[in-house]
C-alpha cells in the first residue's frame, strides 16, 4: 500500500481563532501519536493569521481513514466545524 498525503490549508473565522489555536496543540499531539502517522504539520500563516497551512502523511489509506474518522468525533472536530477546509489528497 502506498502513502497518503494531504496538503492544503484551513481558514478560521477571526472570532474562532483563539479557540482553534488553543485546541491545535492537543489535536497535533493526538494525530502524531496515531498508528500510521508519518508527518503532521499545521502552521499559521505570517501574512494571514486566519490561515493555517496543513501537511499530513500517513503510511496507507487505512491509517488516513482512521485519522479522518477520529477527527470527526473529536474535540477538534467539534471546535472546527465552521472552519473552511481546502485540501488535496494524494495516494
Amino acid at each position: 500500500m502506498s502513502e497518503v498525503t494531504l496538503k492544503g490549508f484551513i481558514l478560521v473565522a477571526k472570532d474562532e481563532l483563539t479557540v482553534v489555536k488553543h485546541a491545535l496543540g492537543r489535536h497535533t499531539q493526538l494525530t502524531r501519536e496515531e498508528p500510521g502517522c508519518i508527518q503532521f504539520d499545521v502552521t499559521q500563516s505570517q501574512e494571514n493569521p486566519c490561515r493555517f497551512e496543513v501537511f499530513e502523511v500517513f503510511k496507507n489509506k487505512e491509517a488516513f481513514e482512521h485519522h479522518q474518522a477520529r477527527v470527526q468525533s473529536s474535540d477538534w472536530g467539534r471546535l472546527t466545524v465552521n472552519v473552511e477546509r481546502h485540501y488535496e489528497v494524494f495516494e
